[in-house]
């Protein structure tokens, strides 16, 4: 356990943006669907305060690693298909990090700033946000990548997906304790970020 002012000063704002702008995504996308939930208990927005977890709040200020409060979705509510609906929302989230991710080194790219602080904060935003588009897209429980795949999946495999959610923490547990994430995550997390910054020309 450890608390650095002067990382936290770094790593704070890419946290928030990614977190903030990943639950407002799934919110947007469950609201244009038709589902009043997240809308109704104040989850349209973009205030951090209304997203953060209070203990996924203390894991990031000592860990340096949290998670916001999931937006609540009810799919009963969708217009059409409520699969494909929980797929368009769950891929919402993801998505969003890769797109700040993509801004943030457009943005770099065209005002090339020269300062070592906000080249560190810019770092982190596109470094921080890539890891959770690739980390939140592994399709286990509650992960969106779970219901991104039960959205693909024929509807008579899709409850499969579903049906292992009360057992997703304890999946997701194992899979860090044996390393199994960082193989998976890593590897692709640097080859989107070198691949964002090839393309931008750097």
């Amino acid at each position: 356990m450890f608390f650095d002012i002067q990382t936290m000063i770094y790593i704070l704002p890419a946290l928030l943006l990614g977190l903030t702008l990943h639950e407002f995504a799934h919110a947007y996308v469950a609201s244009r669907l038709g589902d009043p939930t997240a809308r109704n208990l104040g989850r349209l927005t973009i205030n951090p305060l209304k997203h953060l977890d209070p203990l996924g709040t203390i894991f990031l200020l000592f860990f340096h690693f949290g998670w916001a409060k999931p937006v609540p979705v009810n799919p009963f509510h969708f217009k059409g298909d409520r699969q494909r609906g929980m797929l368009w929302v769950s891929l919402a989230g993801p998505a969003t990090n890769l797109l700040i991710a993509v801004v943030t080194v457009l943005l770099w790219r065209i005002m090339m700033p020269q300062g070592e602080v906000i080249q560190r904060i810019l770092h982190l935003i596109v470094y921080i946000n890539i890891i959770l588009a690739v980390f939140n897209i592994i399709p286990v429980p509650p992960l969106d990548g779970s219901k991104i795949l039960a959205g693909i999946l024929p509807h008579k495999y899709s409850h499969i997906i579903y049906n292992l959610e009360k057992y997703g923490f304890v999946i997701l547990i194992l899979m860090m304790v044996f390393g199994v994430i960082d193989a998976f995550l890593m590897p692709i997390v640097g080859f989107v970020y070198d691949l964002l910054f090839k393309l931008a020309g750097f």
